[in-house]
């Protein structure tokens, strides 16, 4: 195993076992080095490598400390390699989001707080009769990111928001091209919104999932591609 990769397993092993909680300033390099049995170039190769995973965090003039450790911070590297997808593995990310965006919608129905629910109708409501494509991206974008918020799942949270990159293209690309996608976005949004107020996290998900769903196999159909025989038929008009 390299020598750096030594280095990160050790530090990892310290926080792992708590003898460097979230906060915790790191002792100083050289004392460090010696404690670990390590170099002090190979240290301060794993300490960098650390920093850019948002596990430690280097303050100029004051020393290095493990970070809040939180999920939304040790995720967003995760964000920045999904910023990499190709386009044509953007059907894997709507896949993806589509298993964890019904679940974090039935999440919401459960525990959303009754205020969050009507700042989540207002979003609705504050998107125009003839929105532009961009307003209504950016609406979906907010009305998707504050459902998962909802949710009560921090992780979750985050994987989604780490999604959310990917699929806006699009998301961007259906509404200029697709007769009606304004139309129907605002119409399962309502759908998911109503679902939530009424605390039924079983419609929810089911509604969430054909949201989803309708934006993956449109895009399949874009592309040329096979149907993807586990997109769900979109319920019958009473359900919603």
């Amino acid at each position: 195993m390299p020598v750096t990769d030594v280095a990160i397993d050790k530090i990892k092993d310290m926080i792992i076992s708590g003898e460097l909680a979230p906060g915790d300033r790191l002792p100083k390099e050289a004392e460090l080095a010696q404690r670990l049995g390590l170099s002090r170039s190979s240290l301060r190769e794993a300490v960098k490598a650390l920093c850019l995973i948002r596990v430690l965090d280097v303050r100029q003039g004051d020393g290095t400390y493990v970070t809040s450790l939180e999920p939304n911070l040790l995720l967003d590297a995760m964000t920045f390699v999904v910023d990499f997808h190709r386009d044509d593995t953007v059907l894997d990310f709507l896949a993806v989001r589509r298993i964890l965006e019904p679940a974090a919608t039935a999440l919401a129905a459960l525990h959303m707080s009754d205020d969050d629910i009507a700042e989540l109708g207002t979003l609705l409501g504050e998107l125009e009769d003839s929105p532009t494509v961009e307003a209504l991206v950016a609406n979906d974008l907010q009305f998707h990111r504050k459902i998962a918020d909802g949710s009560g799942n921090p992780v979750l949270c985050s994987l989604l928001d780490s999604l959310s990159g990917p699929t806006a293209r699009a998301r961007i690309w259906r509404g200029l091209t697709q007769e009606g996608a304004v139309a129907k976005t605002r119409e399962q949004h309502t759908a998911i919104y109503e679902a939530i107020a009424a605390r039924e996290p079983e419609l929810a998900r089911s509604w969430a999932t054909v949201h989803v769903a309708g934006v993956e196999q449109w895009l399949r159909n874009a592309l040329g591609t096979a149907d993807d025989p586990t997109a769900p038929d979109e319920p019958a008009a009473e359900a919603s």
